[in-house]
Parts: C-alpha cells; sequence; structure tokens
C-alpha cells in the first residue's frame, strides 16, 4: 500500500517497507512514533487537528513575546538524541539543550525558600537549613530513588504490559521498592521537614498525580533527574517541536494539519483498522494506526460503538483522571531578574488544597502555582526589558461543571493580585498580553476527557497492565501512545511510550 521511500538504515526499512502507518496526533509520543516507523521502512502520514504539529507543546506568539504552552522541563535528554540517531543524524545539530543550574525554587507561604538545583552539596546545605536530621533522610531517599530507577525505568518503561503474566513477574520486585505506598507516604518515611516533604514529594503534579494518591513508582524521578540533569532547549520547547518536524520532513514523513480525525475505519470481517475519515471528508487508507491522544477518547468517539472497548479492568465510572490546568500566560513590562527559571509557589493548605482538586471537585479559594520565567535563560521570549510568563495553577478538571469563561477572569485576577503581593511586585502594573487557558480548552482543542491535563491519573491500579494498553487486546494493529498509556505521562514517559510501541508493531507485524 505505501510508496518506498528512500530511508538512511536500509536493513531496517526492509523489516516494514511497502507498509503505510497513520500516525493520528502529533505530541511528543506521536513524533517519536512517526519517526521510529520511518526508520523501519514505512511510509507514514501524521494527522494533526490544529494548525501545526506539537501537540500540547504549542507555542503562542504575542507582541514579541514567545510562550510555551507544553513541558518546560528536559530530562532524559538521551531519548530525543535516539530520535535522531535512528537516521544517523545528531540532535545537538538541530536544537540544543542548555543544563539549568536552578532546577526549581520553592517559595512557601510564610516567605521562606527552598532552592533546588544540580548541585548535591547545595542541596544538602539548603536542607539542613530546615532539618539538619533530613540531610542523612535525603540521602537514604536519593539511594532508594536509584534502585527505583534501575526497575521502573531501566527495565519497565519501554516493555510492553500488554499481558497480565508480564505485570505479575514484576510485583516481587515492585513491592521490595515498597511501590504499595504513596509517593508522599514514601518521602514522609526519610524526610521529617514538613515543608521538605512537600518538596520532594511534589514531582507527581507535574504529571498529573496527587502525591497523597500516586504510587511511589514516581519517586524514580528524583534519581533520573541527578543522573541527567534538568534542561531547557534553546529558543523553547516549541524549538524542539521544530527540529523534530525538520526531521521527518528530511525523511519523507507526509504531516497532514488541520486533519481532524472523526472516524477510524474498521474492516468488519478481519477487525483490523484500514485508515482514518477527516471532517472535511478527507480518507486516508492505511495497514496501521498509532492513536496519540487520549485513549478514552478514541474508543468513546473515533471507533464503532459495537467494538469491544478496551477498558482499565474497573468501571468507567471509577476510572481516575488527573486534574485540570488553569494556564496564565502573560508578558511585564518589567525584568523580574530575581525571580527564577522555575519557581513552585506553595500556599498554605496542601494536602487539604489537592483534595478538593482530585477528590472533591472544588474550585478553592486558595491555590498553589507553577511560575515558567524562560527569559531567566532565553532573553529571545521576551521584547528588550521585559519577560515572559506562564504561570500554571492546578484546577479540578470538567466532571466539576463550571463557567470556566467567568471562572477564569476571576482566577487569572486571584493569581495576579497574589503574585502583586508576593514574588512579582507591582505585576498588576507591568502585565501585559495576558491569556489563558482553561480546562475547557483542553477539552476542545486536544479531545481530553474532562479536560484533564493528562489523561488518566497515575495510580498504581492505573499503571503498567492496568493503563491502556499501547496495542488494543482486540484489533491487532490499532496503538497507542501518550500520556494515558504505558508508561505514562511527561516527556520521557510519552517519548518511552514510543518505544514500547514500535516493539509491538513489530510483533503485530511478525518482523
Amino acid at each position: 500500500m505505501a510508496n518506498s521511500l528512500n530511508v538512511r538504515h536500509p536493513s531496517k526499512a526492509a523489516r516494514m517497507a511497502g507498509l503505510a502507518f497513520v500516525v493520528v496526533g502529533s505530541g511528543f509520543g506521536g513524533l517519536a512514533m512517526a519517526l521510529r516507523l520511518r526508520a523501519l521502512g514505512a511510509d507514514v502520514t501524521i494527522v494533526e487537528r490544529l494548525s501545526s504539529v506539537g501537540g500540547r507543546a504549542r507555542v503562542f506568539k504575542r507582541n514579541g513575546f514567545t510562550h510555551d504552552a507544553g513541558p518546560t522541563v528536559i530530562t532524559a535528554p538521551f531519548l530525543f538524541d535516539e530520535l535522531f540517531q535512528l537516521f544517523d543524524k545528531k540532535r545537538k545539530d538541530y536544537c540544543d539543550f542548555i543544563p539549568l543550574e536552578t532546577w526549581y525554587d520553592f517559595v512557601f507561604d510564610d516567605g521562606t525558600k527552598f532552592s533546588y538545583t544540580g548541585d548535591l552539596n547545595h542541596t544538602y546545605n539548603q536542607i539542613g537549613q530546615f532539618d539538619q536530621r533530613d540531610v542523612k533522610g535525603y540521602q537514604r531517599l536519593l539511594n532508594l530513588s536509584e534502585s527505583i530507577f534501575k526497575v521502573g525505568f531501566e527495565q519497565l518503561s519501554d516493555q510492553p504490559f500488554t499481558r497480565f503474566w508480564t505485570m505479575l513477574k514484576q510485583v516481587p520486585a515492585l513491592l521490595k521498592l515498597q511501590s504499595y505506598r504513596t509517593v508522599y507516604g514514601l518521602v514522609s518515611k526519610y524526610i521529617h521537614n514538613e515543608k521538605l516533604r512537600k518538596v520532594f514529594s511534589i514531582h507527581p503534579l507535574l504529571v498529573g498525580g496527587n502525591p497523597y494518591t500516586t504510587t511511589s513508582i514516581y519517586t524514580l524521578i528524583h534519581y533520573l533527574e541527578r543522573k541527567w540533569g534538568i534542561h531547557f532547549a534553546e529558543g523553547g520547547t516549541g524549538a524542539i517541536v521544530k527540529s523534530l518536524e525538520k526531521l521527518l520532513i528530511e525523511e519523507g514523513v507526509k504531516i497532514e494539519a488541520n486533519f481532524d480525525v472523526t472516524k477510524i475505519e474498521i474492516n468488519p470481517q478481519t477487525k483490523k483498522v484500514t485508515g482514518v475519515l477527516g471532517a472535511d471528508g478527507r480518507n486516508i487508507a492505511c495497514d496501521g494506526i498509532v492513536f496519540n491522544g487520549d485513549p478514552p477518547y478514541a474508543y468513546g468517539k473515533l471507533l464503532p460503538s459495537n467494538l469491544k472497548r478496551q477498558r482499565l479492568r474497573r468501571p468507567d465510572s471509577t476510572t481516575k483522571y488527573s486534574m485540570g490546568l488553569f494556564v496564565l500566560f502573560f508578558g511585564t513590562k518589567h525584568v523580574y531578574e530575581e525571580v527564577s527559571h522555575h519557581t513552585i509557589w506553595l500556599g498554605k493548605r496542601h494536602e487539604e488544597l489537592l483534595k478538593d482538586i482530585f477528590d472533591c471537585s472544588r474550585l478553592a479559594d486558595d491555590f498553589s502555582l507553577y511560575i515558567h520565567r524562560p527569559t531567566a535563560t532565553d532573553k529571545s521570549f521576551a521584547p528588550e526589558g521585559c519577560d515572559s510568563f506562564y504561570v500554571l495553577c492546578p484546577v479540578p478538571n470538567l466532571q466539576l461543571d463550571l463557567d470556566w469563561e467567568k471562572k477564569g477572569l476571576e482566577l487569572r485576577d486571584r493569581i495576579v493580585c497574589a503574585l502583586t503581593d508576593t514574588l512579582l511586585p507591582n505585576l498588576n502594573n507591568y502585565i501585559t498580553d495576558d491569556f489563558w487557558m482553561s480546562p475547557r480548552d483542553f477539552q476542545f482543542d486536544y479531545k481530553s476527557i474532562w479536560g484533564a491535563g493528562f489523561s488518566i491519573a497515575p495510580i498504581l491500579s492505573q499503571s503498567a497492565y492496568f493503563r491502556y494498553h499501547n496495542r488494543d487486546p482486540e484489533i491487532s494493529n490499532l496503538f497507542f501512545v501518550g500520556a494515558g498509556t504505558h508508561p505514562g505521562a511527561g516527556v520521557p514517559g510519552v517519548l518511552s511510550s514510543a518505544k514500547v510501541t514500535e516493539k509491538l508493531v513489530l510483533e503485530s507485524f511478525k518482523y
């Protein structure tokens, strides 16, 4: 079915030459999967409903200000390097990664601060200012994180979990590493100071999880950060997307933007996908489909209702989704030199606030904030004498029915007021070109169920085998990549999901 195109690995190319694949969605998982399929010799077409590729890693430009809308933290940079190496190319020739000295500045409601850096001695000194006992506790936590990393990341993150036996074999190791604990629970075992407990259990929130309910497997991020550092792409995350797009075009991958898929077509006799249908009537036939989007959307909206639906071994009504996101973008007619690249501002309430967001579906009067100031590293994000910001505020997803046009304006004003009084003095006078995204935008733009920011939540009962499988159990040529599949959300997660799915593609087509 496919047109034979030249690729740089003839031996690999011969494996899947003559096969055509459609990748639906162009987030990092979709872009990575398209490149992996192309390196195997397949004819690949990416269809994207928005006007440009990148998915949630899109870019907004307003009056000289640039705003990355998606992830701002790059860890495990080798996962990007691998994509270029598939074609004997170097990522550095396409985009550069800048290591950050200060990873995160934490600011507490009483004004105290904790600076989290790549310098271990500096981290120990920072910890000691809160509780000297916790220096040794953090060392023990980091050692355990390494052990979890060696299993959870090195052994399991790129392995398919389509069979229950695969999961069962890992149970002893996971139990030994205390995966039954929550992230906060495990951190609390080693850290005494309550503020430090909040700091060292923050990572699940960056991938859509509540630290008080997310499996402690996610504490592997501590070691992952220490191993490779935290980076920012020169030109922003959008520059990574552009570099991958350039590579895709060079290698003959077709990109169809403004293509809103309304149906995944299936042959009822063979129970195999045969193509996709767009809202404008365009049809693309193929031998296989990789869906880079929210799996429940594909099953609920794009696939025939009479087909058996892939489920999470639990009723839909009890499926837990990640929180929603309210993201405020703005420029300032002032440079806030004292504000670092990433700041996490923690309000007075923590566990109670997270319960409001995740369990009670209540938009509270208070909040905690993730503040991204890319101009701390890259001045190109704003005109001279200005700063660029985005502020991410976790909120309930759309299981709480709110008028976000009204509530968005109210929340915007409350955030600006709070930042004016704390981190960004006189912000109310300096702010310019502001706009925001709410869970409604995530639902409309990304077809995210309930407008969830990271698909289903990363709890233990929705992980590995109990997450949406990277290949449909019944339809052998329908595959999934992205946050909703194994291993989960976050840039390393979605890039690793493409490695998992590549193995399943080869297995399905018997290569």
